[in-house]
């Protein structure tokens, strides 16, 4: 079996926290070593993700260990048909036994997604590599019957999953609105009611016999930055969605940052604007008020543009770039109100790197540097401090779905991302 070659990343060498210890009153927690093993697990997997096929040998000089540690830890997902060795690699000039290069089994079982936002459903395989198979779409009715919501869903992914070789993993799903994660339940969905209190979960692995697993739907977009994206080999980021709503996600200190309950990342409705607009949460100058494709819309009727509904970041930049000085207008506003966000977050968390999706992301180069160029405008930077603002190329929907794909994968060997 050959490998294709893959662009190259270091591994990093950040191990787990030390151990403080508390004092009489205090909670002393240490890391087990079946918990030390998921880490090490997960950053070997990274390593395959962020680097392509490499040797024992290699692996081992990238974590900075012996190929006996790599031997086993590799070996136990070789026997479980996770990883494969590939057709040994002659060794150079210097002599020595082949290398047999180590990647992703192409026939082990794939992984089920399904994305999940008001009105619109996306099933996929995605295979350990992250080749997306057998996408399927339908569209249900927002405020319509649960029952009804609940059929198109199970025919939708029954169609996906038929065409899988050997029973998948699991199911993971990238949703939107307020979700449990913990106990799989989608709290509540503003722009679509009929997902409130919906204990999705329980529903889909009954019926499907299969592990399921849920989360935020901007924290798939992280978990796919991460895993196929421009997140890979960082230790710190935040992924940002525009579009109907806003929200977020962040990427901490080589781990996904997750709340109570999975909480976490409604950026949408932190506030930028005391006493704003109303928002559909019901609190006043929430961010998602002024960044979101219904403000843009708004603003787009308000100054006369034509069929303002289908204003979007990516008709604005094309207009402006014609010398439609209403389109630059309108682009630099709605460019510096998502600079107001992400300008609090790097106040408060210092994560100096940011990937844009959704509407925003679909403006292209020319929308991340009105970003960029705002948040520099606006910042109090730090010596030396570089503020990235990048686009994830593949598109939303493709990542979200890798990323929902990234969470079963992580669920079914314990990985701790």
């Amino acid at each position: 079996m050959k490998f294709e070659n893959q662009p190259s990343y270091s591994l990093g060498q950040r191990g787990p926290n030390k151990d403080t210890l508390a004092g009489e009153s205090g909670n002393v927690r240490l890391v087990s070593q079946s918990t030390l093993g998921e880490i090490n697990r997960g950053r070997v997997l990274q390593a395959l993700y962020d680097n392509g096929p490499k040797s024992r040998a290699e692996l081992a000089r990238l974590a900075g260990v012996n190929r006996t540690t790599i031997t086993g830890i590799v070996q136990p997902m070789i026997e479980e048909g996770l990883l494969v060795e590939g057709d040994a690699v002659p060794s150079d000039f210097k002599g020595g036994k082949p290398a047999r290069p180590i990647y992703f089994n192409p026939e082990a079982p794939m992984l089920g997604a399904v994305l999940l936002l008001p009105g619109r459903i996306q099933t996929c395989l995605v295979t350990l590599s992250g080749d997306i198979k057998a996408l399927t779409k339908a569209q249900f009715d927002p405020h319509g019957d649960r029952g009804a919501f609940l059929a198109i869903i199970k025919d939708t992914l029954s169609a996906t999953l038929s065409q899988a070789h050997q029973a998948p993993f699991g199911i993971g799903i990238a949703s939107g609105g307020m979700i449990d994660s913990d106990n799989g339940v989608i709290l509540a969905v503003n722009l679509a009611p009929v997902l409130t209190g919906l204990h999705l979960v329980d529903i889909l692995q009954a019926h499907f016999s299969l592990p399921v697993v849920i989360d935020h739907h901007p924290r798939a977009l992280l978990v796919g930055d991460r895993w196929f994206g421009p997140g890979r080999g960082q230790q710190n980021f935040a992924a940002i969605y525009t579009g109907e709503v806003l929200g977020g996600a962040f990427y901490i200190d080589g781990r996904v940052y997750r709340g109570l309950a999975g909480s976490g990342g409604e950026l949408g409705h932190t506030v930028v604007q005391i006493d704003g607009e109303l928002c559909n949460c019901g609190k006043h100058g929430c961010w998602e008020t002024v960044a979101a494709l219904p403000w843009l819309r708004r603003e787009a009727a308000r100054l006369g543009f034509a069929n303002p509904e289908s204003v979007t970041c990516a008709r604005l930049v094309k207009e402006a770039a014609e010398g439609a000085e209403a389109a630059n207008g309108l682009l630099d506003r709605y460019t510096r109100n998502v600079a107001f966000g992400i300008l609090n977050l790097q106040q408060t968390l210092s994560l100096n790197s940011y990937v844009l999706h959704g509407d925003i992301a679909g403006g292209g180069a020319d929308a991340a540097e009105r970003v960029r160029q705002h948040v520099e405008r606006l910042v109090k930077k730090r010596p030396n401090q570089e503020i990235s603002i990048t686009l994830n190329g593949i598109g939303e929907g493709h990542t979200a779905l890798r990323g929902a794909a990234g969470l079963v994968l992580s669920s079914h060997l314990k990985l701790v991302i």
